[in-house]
């Protein structure tokens, strides 16, 4: 792994008491704060 990789990182949105993670990483993702890609793996 590399360095720093498994270091916390907060949420890049302003959050309110008992938000769910869920909730918060959609509106990162809403807001272009984060990407995501599809992945290609194994299939079982």
């Amino acid at each position: 792994l590399g360095e720093g990789l498994l270091e916390y990182v907060g949420p890049l949105v302003d959050t309110h008491v008992h938000e769910k993670p869920l909730s918060i990483s959609l509106r990162e993702i809403n807001a272009g704060l984060l990407t995501s890609e599809a992945v290609e793996g194994p299939v079982d």
